[in-house]
């Protein structure tokens, strides 16, 4: 069902001298649906996971939904379609902002205000499998039908310039199995130049530019799965076989310059090379069946989920060499994983220092350093606020035992209340 990106202004230098870092990852949780009862079992959840602080807190719950699918971080907000709606979101306080009834949505992508969302649902059939929205109001601008548009369902999207590359598969639909991808202008909003992937290449679960090259990892017609190539502008796509049994949903990314995937309940990694198109052979270090796989782009950490699809979900995070360097525990069934990049001036030397508490724990007063004078919130582990305050020298003693979080600076810490 599944599957970019504060600038502090103190002079040229500072600008020119800019880092960036990982302020958040924001994680889709799926949740559960019972399709024969017609039940919520688990709700949908967005999550969010400070990799500073190494904190994951749930910022929302989207109520009514049967399952989540899609993430896009653009500027100060981000998009989620979830089965039948689309939510804009405020990236810092994940306010929500605005929704747009969309029923069958599948994932998104934006060109500049406009917001383009693929539909589909398994034996469901809709007279527009394109829709796109104006991404300030959520309004819907034009929904392209099955005459001037897609006739199948689609999917995954790629945004390159002024057009939005579309995979087509009918939503899966056993024995009637499509592999296209079409072409969308932006700017005139016209659909046309469908490639078909030939035989090999149905069922396109995820799709990704690399170096102006769209690739497409493929189910097939789960008898197996392929990965299909096709240069942007070509209509001549190419199909290498990886492997006589599916990848399952959304179990394969592209991390550096290559392809991982794993196979539907194996707990193999494997890696795929773009370039010649073939197999490269197992990746030590992981021997858990994944869920989704994402790799972080300032750090090159890979993030990858974990779940019974029924009662928990859980990240793990790997560095380059593929040691585990931590893990936590998120809702259930955790799809996307995008993340929030921001830039921190390098020219500054107070504002690259990280904030720390002293003493931790404490029991009556912490000094925060590095606040530099910034409003300074004390929050409790549901993000309510219990105190709030310019001062660094904080005044703990009326709080209850336990673990609190300081957010000043931009920076997220935690410290224990004895």
């Amino acid at each position: 069902m599944k599957k970019v990106f504060f600038t502090i202004g103190l002079g040229l230098s500072a600008f020119t001298n800019a880092q960036n870092y990982v302020h958040q990852a924001i994680i889709l949780n799926e949740g559960k649906f019972d399709y024969n009862t017609n039940t919520i079992l688990e709700p949908v959840t967005i999550g969010s996971y400070n990799p500073s602080a190494q904190f994951y807190n749930v910022v929302d719950t989207l109520e009514g939904m049967r399952f989540g699918s899609d993430i896009l971080i653009d500027g100060d907000f981000y998009y989620v379609a979830a089965d039948s709606k689309i939510f804009k979101m405020d990236l810092n306080s994940h306010q929500e902002l605005a929704s747009a009834n969309c029923p069958g949505v599948r994932n998104l992508g934006i060109h500049q205000n406009k917001l383009i969302a693929t539909r589909g649902e398994y034996l469901t059939t809709f007279d527009s499998y394109l829709h796109v929205y104006d991404a300030t109001d959520l309004s819907l601008i034009t929904a392209i039908d099955t005459i001037q548009g897609p006739k199948w369902a689609t999917q995954n999207i790629v945004v390159d310039g002024s057009y939005a590359y579309v995979a087509v598969n009918n939503a899966y639909e056993w024995g009637n199995e499509k592999g296209l991808i079409g072409k969308l202008d932006l700017n005139s909003l016209t659909y046309g130049n469908e490639v078909d992937l030939g035989p090999d290449g149905k069922n396109p679960d995820n799709m990704f530019n690399f170096n102006g090259i769209l690739y497409t990892v493929n189910n097939k017609d789960w008898s197996g799965a392929s990965v299909s190539k096709l240069a942007i502008g070509s209509s001549s796509p190419t199909t290498t076989n990886i492997s006589s049994a599916i990848t399952g949903c959304g179990t394969s990314a592209l991390r550096d310059n290559k392809l991982v995937y794993q196979i539907s309940m194996e707990t193999t990694l494997n890696e795929f090379d773009l370039g010649l198109m073939n197999n490269v052979g197992p990746i030590s270090g992981h021997t858990i069946n994944y869920y989704e796989l994402a790799q972080e782009q300032i750090s090159g950490n890979f993030y990858a989920s974990e779940t019974d699809f029924s009662s928990y979900g859980k990240i793990h995070i790997f560095d380059s060499q593929n040691n585990e360097l931590s893990n936590f525990d998120a809702g259930v069934s955790p799809g996307t994983i995008v993340f929030d990049i921001r830039s921190m001036s390098a020219g500054v030397d107070e504002l690259m220092q990280p904030i720390s508490i002293y003493p931790n724990p404490a029991s009556s007063y912490i000094l925060v350093e590095n606040s530099n004078g910034s409003e300074i919130n004390v929050t409790d582990l549901s993000g309510k606020i219990v105190i709030s305050t310019n001062d660094s020298n904080i005044n703990i003693s009326n709080l209850n035992s336990g673990t609190y979080l300081i957010n000043a600076n931009n920076q997220i810490q935690k410290f224990v209340k004895l």
